[in-house]
């Protein structure tokens, strides 16, 4: 029966127990070549090592002698493959003196052999090894975990290494053989020299050989000749062993597997010279998923991933198809979200629904607060098994419906991200793939923060986007707005593509999207400017030529000689109309609710920073409840192979074919075959209409003696037609306080709006003074002013003051107590 341990089970044990567990249920006979690879492996999970090295006398008894090595390259910590006997080497101190050596970055010095990590410090455990009839060996394991080893790391450590057995027929002489199925490799002339079980192997007769390792190499898969070269030639690999599996043609036409297993070995001058070891036939191991053999290929196609999205495919090639799991997911942990770099499969229709709509759908970014089961793994640093029929979160009961895996992939002393696998129908979990999944999370761990290091010039750039660009849109009433943004993937450029939601006063709200010129730092830099400028034109409440024409002059003004295009769409969510000014950028395109679509080309200015004096005409737009508006940049539109026209074209016709009920799903079909080589923006908003329009009128107030009289009885003529029997008075006397104030302490025009919604009363009086009214903190009793704005606090549920076009409107609501009459 399949050994399921419950996460609270786990939670109470220590690891020494559970790292002896994993010891009985080796599969591999002591002393054999695998259960040495498989020890060294658990070292790796269990004893929060990155890097774990076992060392053997060599036959001329002076020196020790790499024989194995499991996790990250070494050479990343400056470990040899020798070390003197008689020398200063931790490895060396371990073995003469029969203790333990635990050394952190001040002991690790040149004179002791090791150097600091490129990525910082790191701690170093020498331990020596059981006596067996070759004189024992040493144990070496490296961490970069704060604080290096810990009392559960050392016991198991000091377990594992009691339970290291050497194959015995593993040397480290000159003289070495892996097997009887031996060869021997000259690097200069490429003469290799074989016995008559590799020829077998190979389906060769001994006197049809010709002794060249071309006629072995020729026998080659073609896929899998790439990396058997990287062994045979000498300027791929340093001193040492390297194991591989490779398929061959025999001339039977038979296909077979074999297994390499050799060691580098220099001349006297110290270069590389010849190459010996042994191949065996490795086709009886690959029905068998040999878990430690998997981990082998995962760490090496980790030491070559250069990027965060590389170490993500290894890790889906490494472990997906293995096993046999239905989706996988690598995402890195940046602060508190989770970001997916790798999906398997790609297809949406294959992940959850909620992490198709919920989330941002170039591919999802979400809080791992949002995900408790997962959370928990996270904080906790340790795998979580979860078995078909487990109650789960929405957002991952549907990735693993028959068994989910949630991998930490830990490095450094904290995650560096997470993997999920799930499988569609029920799955055992055995402890050999246990041991599999964490101790493939550990190494894809350290490739993730290693590949971070490659990545940090993208990593930048990607950060300044993401900061530069709205991290969700605003909800609306009346309508609901979706937006999509594309990075290109020509080089590690940043782009000047931008898009934004303005909500504005009076249920109006602006739709911006843009494109500066250029895909650089500068041109992300203006993006920001240029959005950050319209947001502030709009909330002052400047019509939409006005906002246009005064950013055009603002980019004039910095003189950067870059432009910028520019579409600014303000749509009056009550009365259904919208006015539309384009600098010099593509056209909205329309979606009727009959399904019919229009490109509004409409009259439009240049693109901004061109020419100061520029005109940017005003077009309207009618909208109807069900219409939805798309805006884009050029990227999704235009291509080497499509021209701008078509493109347009192409674009109204998959949103005529598109439903406008799932607005995330029409943007991400809309994606689907956007051009890479440019970046793409894309908003889109559905026009719903208000429920309930609200009630408003205006009023112009004259500087006349009488304007406050006249300003209440306008006041009054409205409430009457509106039906309010409500608090009369208070609303009158707000609208004395507030338009006297404007009369008395402004010049210029002053301007009555009242508006009423769901028993809401809105009075605001705008002006042409900046000024904002001051609350007094006292007044005495000889004061003649200054209670206005006290009485208007003191008469309103909530007031306050906003810029309009230069000015400013004071504004006061007041909730209605009973309902208003029809």
């Amino acid at each position: 029966m399949t050994d399921v341990v419950s996460e609270e089970d786990e939670g109470r044990a220590t690891r020494k127990p559970r790292a002896e567990l994993a010891l009985k249920t080796l599969h591999t006979d002591p002393g054999s070549p695998e259960r040495l690879r498989s020890v060294l492996e658990l070292t790796l999970v269990y004893g929060g090592a990155t890097l774990a090295l076992v060392y053997a006398p060599g036959d001329r008894g002076d020196q020790l002698c790499l024989i194995e090595s499991a996790g990250v390259p070494r050479s990343l910590y400056g470990v040899r493959d020798s070390y003197p006997l008689s020398g200063g080497s931790p490895a060396a101190d371990a073995y003469r003196a029969g203790r333990p050596r635990w050394l952190g970055p001040r002991e690790l010095t040149a004179p002791a052999g090791a150097r600091r990590s490129p990525a910082g410090d790191f701690w170093l455990a020498a331990l020596p090894l059981p006596p067996d009839p070759r004189g024992g060996g040493c144990l070496v394991a490296v961490s970069e975990s704060p604080g290096g080893f810990g009392t559960d790391d050392r016991e198991c450590l000091e377990l594992f290494a009691g339970a290291v057995s050497f194959p015995p027929t593993t040397g480290t002489g000159d003289s070495e053989a892996l097997s009887t199925s031996s060869f021997t490799l000259a690097l200069d002339s490429g003469r290799v020299e074989v016995d008559d079980e590799v020829l077998d192997l190979f389906g060769l007769d001994p006197d049809d050989f010709d002794g060249k390792v071309e006629t072995l190499l020729s026998m080659t898969v073609p896929e899998d000749l790439p990396t058997l070269m990287s062994v045979v030639e000498a300027d791929h690999m340093s001193l040492g062993e390297r194991e591989l599996e490779f398929r061959i043609g025999r001339p039977s036409g038979e296909q077979k597997w074999l297994r390499l297993r050799a060691r580098l070995l220099p001349a006297a001058d110290g270069r590389p010279s010849r190459l010996v070891g042994a191949v065996a036939d490795a086709s009886n191991l690959r029905p068998s998923g040999n878990e430690v053999t998997r981990v082998q290929r995962l760490a090496a196609a980790l030491a070559t991933a250069g990027t965060v999205h590389d170490v993500g495919q290894a890790v889906v090639t490494a472990l997906r198809r293995p096993l046999a799991a239905d989706r996988i997911a690598v995402a890195e942990l940046e602060g508190e979200r989770l970001v997916v770099t790798v999906l398997d499969p790609p297809e949406p229709e294959a992940w959850p629904e909620v992490w198709r709509t919920e989330w941002r759908s170039d591919w999802p970014d979400a809080p791992v607060r949002s995900m408790p089961t997962l959370e928990a793994a996270l904080r906790e640093g340790r795998a979580v098994i979860r078995p078909a029929g487990t109650p789960l979160e929405p957002a991952l009961a549907d990735v693993g419906p028959g068994g989910l895996a949630v991998l930490p992939l830990p490095a450094g002393g904290r995650m560096a991200g997470v993997c999920l696998i799930g499988w569609d129908t029920p799955h055992d979990f055995g402890p050999d793939e246990r041991t599999l999944l964490t101790a493939s999370a550990g190494l894809a761990g350290q490739a993730l923060m290693r590949a971070r290091a490659f990545d940090a010039e993208h990593e930048l750039v990607g950060m300044l986007q993401r900061t530069l660009l709205p991290r969700r849109l605003p909800p609306l009433a009346g309508a609901e707005a979706v937006a999509r943004y594309l990075p290109t993937t020509a080089g590690l450029e940043v782009g000047g593509d931008w898009y934004d939601v303005i909500p504005l006063p009076d249920d109006h709200v602006a739709l911006v999207i843009g494109d500066v010129q250029g895909h650089n730092a500068q041109a992300a830099t203006l993006m920001g400017q240029m959005r950050t400028a319209l947001r502030a034109y709009a909330v002052e409440g400047h019509p939409p030529d006005v906002v246009v024409s005064r950013a055009n002059r603002l980019l004039m003004g910095m003189e950067t000689g870059l432009f910028a295009t520019c579409c600014y769409v303000d749509v009056d969510m009550a009365e259904g109309t919208a006015w539309c000014v384009r600098a010099g950028h593509l056209p909205p395109v329309l979606r009727r609710p009959d399904g019919t679509t229009d490109i509004l080309v409409t009259e439009g200015g240049p693109p901004l920073g061109v020419i100061t004096q520029a005109d940017f005409p005003m077009s309207p737009l009618p909208l109807q409840p069900g219409t939805v508006v798309a805006l884009t940049t050029d990227g999704l539109v235009e291509s080497a192979e499509l021209d701008l026209e078509d493109g347009l074209r192409r674009l109204a016709g998959q949103l005529a074919a598109a439903d406008p009920a799932h607005l995330g799903l029409v943007a991400d079909a809309l994606l689907a075959d956007a051009n890479r080589s440019d970046d793409v923006a894309l908003l889109l908003m559905r026009y719903d209409g208000l429920d309930l329009r609200p009630l408003r009128e205006s009023w112009t107030v004259w500087r006349v003696p009488e304007a406050v009289r006249h300003a209440r009885r306008f006041t009054r003529r409205a409430l009457r037609a509106w039906g309010v029997t409500d608090e009369p008075d208070a609303i009158l006397l707000i609208v004395s306080e507030l338009v006297t104030n404007a009369l008395v302490h402004t010049d210029g025009q002053v301007r009555l709006d009242l508006t009423l919604i769901n028993n809401r009363m809105r009075v605001a009086v705008a002006d042409i003074s900046p000024r904002t009214p001051i609350k007094p903190t006292s007044i005495g009793w000889e004061a003649t002013g200054g209670r206005g704005i006290l009485l208007v606090e003191a008469l309103s549920a909530t007031w306050g003051t906003v810029p309009v076009s230069g000015g400013k409107q004071v504004w006061a609501e007041l909730t209605l107590t009973e309902p208003v009459g029809d």
